[in-house]
């Protein structure tokens, strides 16, 4: 078995036949954990074997995560996993200065969901002080996962999954530039200390400007926009994000 699947089916085989959104969901947490990278083949047969369900429910999973543009379909040679260019990039973030700040500012912050969030940014800096890109990466996607369970909705937090999926997608795209992922530990950081302090209006506009200079950064890595500083990075700090 291609390397890269490897240990797909560790969290339990399907215990029925119609699983079609479970195997979805297996796979789509292997992307967003990094194991499947980006140009990865996922292999019917292979993939079948592993989870112990039948090929036309592995094409059911597949049609579910091509339409959320995790996968791609090429024909006469399979489905693969996608690399997201620049609409789809900012489609991901479009979608994240919606929810994320939202959640924060609205949501439901008990004493255990702060700990939780301050044990992360405590697993970022350390990733940082190893220099391991992998793990800054890890603790990143798992704070603003944990920013959108702030809100308590479901339907949130599987949407925001879905976002992750395709977000780790495009880190692959910076994993040769680690200074990426290590500003923005201390960004994370800061917004944790004001969220502790009760400054949530003041998080959720920081946390808005942050989106904004990520989606630029990663834009202009991958050549879609030139590198110019963006409209985020140069308002003064405070200053309200324009009405779009």
């Amino acid at each position: 078995m291609n390397a890269a699947l490897q240990g797909i089916a560790d969290g339990g085989q399907a215990t029925h036949a119609h699983t079609g959104a479970w195997v979805a969901g297996v796979l789509r947490s292997r992307i967003s954990a990094g194991q499947l990278p980006p140009g990865t083949k996922l292999s019917e047969q292979k993939l079948s074997e592993a989870l112990g369900v039948s090929r036309n429910t592995l094409r059911e999973a597949f049609t579910v995560l091509a339409g959320e543009s995790v996968v791609q379909r090429i024909p006469n040679r399979g489905v693969y996993v996608a690399a997201p260019g620049a609409d789809d990039v900012r489609e991901i973030y479009r979608v994240r200065r919606l929810i994320e700040p939202a959640a924060v500012l609205w949501g439901d912050i008990p004493a255990e969901a702060l700990e939780g969030l301050e044990a992360i940014i405590t697993t970022a800096k350390d990733a940082k002080a190893a220099g391991s890109v992998q793990r800054m990466a890890d603790a990143n996607q798992e704070l603003h996962k944990a920013f959108v369970a702030l809100s308590g909705s479901g339907s949130l937090q599987e949407l925001m999954e879905k976002v992750l999926a395709e977000m780790r997608l495009v880190f692959h795209a910076m994993a040769t530039t680690p200074d990426f992922h290590s500003h923005y530990v201390e960004r994370n950081a800061a917004l944790v200390e004001q969220i502790r302090a009760g400054q949530r209006e003041e998080a959720a506009a920081e946390l808005r400007r942050y989106l904004d200079a990520a989606e630029h950064e990663l834009l202009v890595h991958i050549g879609a926009v030139p590198e110019e500083p963006s409209s985020a990075e140069a308002r003064p700090p405070g200053e309200p994000h324009p009405t779009e």
